[in-house]
């Protein structure tokens, strides 16, 4: 397998300029704040943390919906020389939160399956109606399907048909963004033995987006903590689940609920309240919440620690 990465980010920042209130002046949002990761070929990247730290934001970048307000994207395979956007989808497709809403529901299994296809005019109308057939069986949809509506599936069935369509270019990457969130707990199962055999079967590589720890345990390899628009530890997922380094990363995996009803609701010690992201805390973003925090956290920014285990963002480790 190649030693060469198929994505890295260096110091990737996203910025939006959002209105504080009526009469107030707008002020700049920072959603993404200087990240830099590396996605190789076969791993299962999974980006962790609470809703609203900017891991969809990260996401709409990598699949060029939404400009970089500053860093750099490096593309390597297949996408190392895609100059567009249509070209980079060779390279790159994603699997989205709710098949649902992520289904056009006045289109065929078969027309939403091969859009990809006449987009990138792939073959004739005969060959692209056999390779969808392909595709079809692959992730475990009859071929009866074909000419049925998104209406008249389940929703474990119409994800499997978003997968389907991701795959039909037959790209390195897959961004799956919450790809079981909406489905039904035997379902989500599924779904995730379905990734897992697709990534063996294709030598696919993934970029898992998720807030969900025990999916994450169960598929990830690589495990890359946000926060507030910044990555604040990265490693590989045997080491972030066993030996966690960054208080977050301890209080994010003590979050994770119990089968035992007698052991009640953890509690995690870092409050409820979110930091406002139009006014971040100084020095270390998490210091507010932090149960660890020093004086030194409150004033001065963290400097990204790496080693052997992979990296740490926290005064802790300096």
């Amino acid at each position: 397998m190649s030693t060469k990465a198929l994505l890295e980010l260096h110091e990737v920042t996203r910025s939006f300029t959002v209105s504080d209130g009526f009469f107030a002046p707008k002020k700049l949002l920072q959603a993404v704040r200087g990240v830099s990761l590396k996605l190789m070929p076969g791993d299962v990247l999974a980006l962790v943390g609470e809703s609203g730290c900017g891991k969809t934001t990260l996401a709409k970048m990598l699949l060029g919906t939404l400009p970089v307000s500053s860093g750099e994207i490096i593309r390597g395979g297949s996408g190392a020389t895609a100059r567009t956007r249509k070209e980079r989808t060779r390279q790159m497709q994603a699997v989205f939160q709710d098949p649902y809403s992520s289904l056009n529901p006045r289109k065929t299994i078969g027309s939403i399956i091969s859009l990809p296809l006449r987009v990138h005019r792939q073959g004739s109308a005969t060959e692209i109606r056999k390779t969808v057939g392909e595709i079809m069986d692959l992730v475990g949809l009859p071929p009866r399907f074909y000419d049925n509506y998104p209406s008249q599936l389940s929703g474990g069935q119409r994800q499997r048909v978003a997968i389907a369509r991701a795959l039909v270019l037959r790209p390195e990457i897959i961004i799956c963004d919450e790809p079981t969130s909406a489905l039904d707990v035997s379902v989500q199962s599924q779904i995730l033995n379905l990734l897992i055999d697709l990534r063996a079967e294709l030598g696919l590589s993934y970029l898992f987006i998720s807030h969900n720890l025990a999916v994450v345990e169960h598929l990830a390899t690589k495990v890359a903590v946000m926060y507030l628009g910044r990555i604040v530890e990265t490693g590989d997922a045997r080491t972030v689940f066993s030996n966690p380094r960054h208080p977050y990363t301890r209080a994010l995996l003590a979050s994770v609920l119990s089968p035992d009803p007698g052991a009640g609701v953890p509690d995690i010690q870092i409050g409820a309240s979110f930091p406002n992201p139009l006014s971040p805390p100084t020095g270390c973003a998490f210091h507010p919440r932090c149960p660890l925090a020093r004086a030194d956290c409150q004033t001065d920014f963290p400097a990204n620690v790496q080693d052997a285990s992979g990296s740490v963002e926290c005064h802790l480790y300096k």
